[in-house]
């Protein structure tokens, strides 16, 4: 067997041309101390405020605080399988969940991952879970009704599409029911409506998704879950994560969507919780200051969208839960101020 020495250098050649150069830049880091859904991480000097992260086996994180010498950072997923020593790497970009109509009639974590045992579904698209709230010259007026199919809310205060209009109210008062029987109501109307279940007993959850599939409302709907059992920091993002599902649904599909926080009284404990762990200076009530910017940030992605971005919608139903009728409390102002219009439940009615 001969070899021609031309042809093995005509190929040498060739290979050297179609060669291209890549540099591979990774910034990675050292978990300092891990515990309560909580990282200390050493060695990210670059890092921002915001930025995913990738542990090892596969656990993601954000960062929330830049200290001096180390960044603090919440772990979403199992922190327990985060280890002191072990390697962190800084993604660049900003943390995003699955969206897409694959996700209608499924339960997920606040991580958009399937919990319902109905199998894995395959998303083509993801969303950042925080999302600019359109401007004054991206909105128009609500002027389209959403039925609730309550008589004495459609009649006396009714809630348009783009909205948001809190139900707040002790335990017990029928927050929930209410929000229930508007999703249904939205049965065949091309309403997509999205629940997000916050710091909810898991049997509470499954009632929910009962009553849901019994009267035929799953097939409109999904159900974003961060049950009681799950650390803060899943319970911090639900309701991010529910917003980011519906607001697929309104500008990419040009859709009028439906989304309930239940409840965001429990989101800003657990938030609450995250900044204490972090070493944030407390303020009233020991919430961080700035706490009404987590729900006002929440709740003005809620819109009626101009006719040049597709006249979607999405309406917002937040449910607040008030301890003796005390609707002066810090939360509950807050949210009151933020939101269009009120449903107050009592007892006593």
């Amino acid at each position: 067997m001969k070899f021609d020495v031309s042809e093995i250098s005509s190929l040498i050649k060739q290979e050297v041309l179609r060669y291209q150069a890549r540099l591979e830049v990774s910034q990675v880091g050292t978990v300092l101390e891990v515990g309560d859904g909580i990282a200390r991480i050493y060695g990210l000097d670059n890092a921002m405020v915001g930025e995913m992260l990738e542990f090892e086996g596969g656990i993601v994180g954000e960062v929330f605080n830049l200290d001096e010498d180390s960044i603090g950072a919440v772990v979403y997923g199992d922190f327990q399988k985060v280890r002191e020593g072990g390697t962190v790497r800084a993604t660049g970009r900003l943390l995003s969940v699955p969206v897409g109509p694959e996700l209608l009639g499924r339960v997920v974590n606040a991580l958009c991952e399937p919990i319902d045992g109905a199998g894995p579904f395959k998303a083509e698209t993801r969303r950042f879970i925080e999302f600019a709230a359109p401007g004054i010259a991206q909105r128009q007026p609500v002027k389209e009704p959403l039925a609730t199919g309550l008589k004495s809310v459609d009649s006396m205060i009714p809630i348009g599409r783009g909205q948001r209009e809190l139900i707040i109210g002790d335990r017990k008062t029928g927050k929930t029911a209410i929000a229930l029987d508007t999703i249904i109501n939205q049965k065949g109307k091309g309403v997509i409506c999205v629940y997000v279940a916050i710091g909810q007993k898991e049997s509470t959850v499954a009632e929910v998704v009962a009553t849901l599939k019994k009267y035929g409302a799953m097939d409109h709907t999904v159900v974003v879950s961060a049950t009681a059992a799950q650390s803060a920091a899943m319970q911090y993002i639900a309701p991010y994560a529910g917003a980011a599902i519906a607001e697929y649904f309104m500008y990419e599909k040009q859709g009028h969507t439906l989304c309930v926080y239940d409840d965001l009284s429990k989101h800003a404990i657990a938030y609450r919780e995250l900044s204490l762990l972090l070493r944030r200076p407390p303020g009233r009530e020991a919430f961080p200051g700035d706490i009404f910017y987590l729900h006002s940030r929440l709740l003005e992605r809620s819109a009626k969208l101009s006719n040049e971005l597709g006249g979607g919608s999405m309406t917002a139903l937040p449910i607040v839960e008030t301890l003796e009728g005390q609707v002066s409390a810090y939360i509950p102002t807050n949210i009151i101020s933020i939101t269009d219009g009120q449903i107050y439940l009592q007892r006593d009615l």
